[in-house]
């Protein structure tokens, strides 16, 4: 099971914003914080923004800010959101329909396991994952020289 860049992008922007709290960040510091595309993370970025996690300021001296305060934030909600509502596998999509879907137990096993997983992530918030802010700040945060 592997979840999608995408949901990796959107959890590492929060726990970064998490950190930062007391400032806005930059698209461009978080991308290099992690050394990934920028182009990414702007789309990852406006999804956050959209389902109002994540809040921007345009301008000059804008970026980006948790919207929400960490606690509130459930890691399954963010990886759901992320991961959209494309099904797990193919047979769930009802088009094309499967030969063997009559008797076939794997679409129920795997959508069982999915909602371990997400069963799981929910039990945690964005707070859960920057519990040793000095650490994370000292290994992640840029600091342009």
């Amino acid at each position: 099971m592997r979840l999608t860049t995408f949901s990796d992008y959107s959890l590492r922007v929060l726990m970064y914003l998490a950190l930062q709290n007391e400032r806005l960040a930059t698209i461009q510091e978080i991308a290099s914080a992690y050394a990934i595309s920028e182009s990414h993370l702007m789309k990852v970025v406006h999804q956050l923004a959209l389902s109002g996690v994540v809040e921007t300021v345009r301008g000059k001296g804008g970026g980006l800010r948790l919207a929400l305060d960490p606690a509130q934030i459930r890691l399954g909600e963010v990886v759901r959101l992320a991961e959209g509502e494309v099904p797990i596998v193919e047979c769930l999509s009802g088009e094309p329909r499967c030969s063997i879907a009559p008797a076939c137990k794997l679409a129920g096993v795997l959508v069982r396991a999915f909602d371990a997983l997400y069963a799981e992530l929910d039990r945690y918030t964005l707070a859960d994952l920057v519990v040793r802010p000095n650490e994370l700040k000292r290994i992640l945060v840029h600091r342009p020289g």
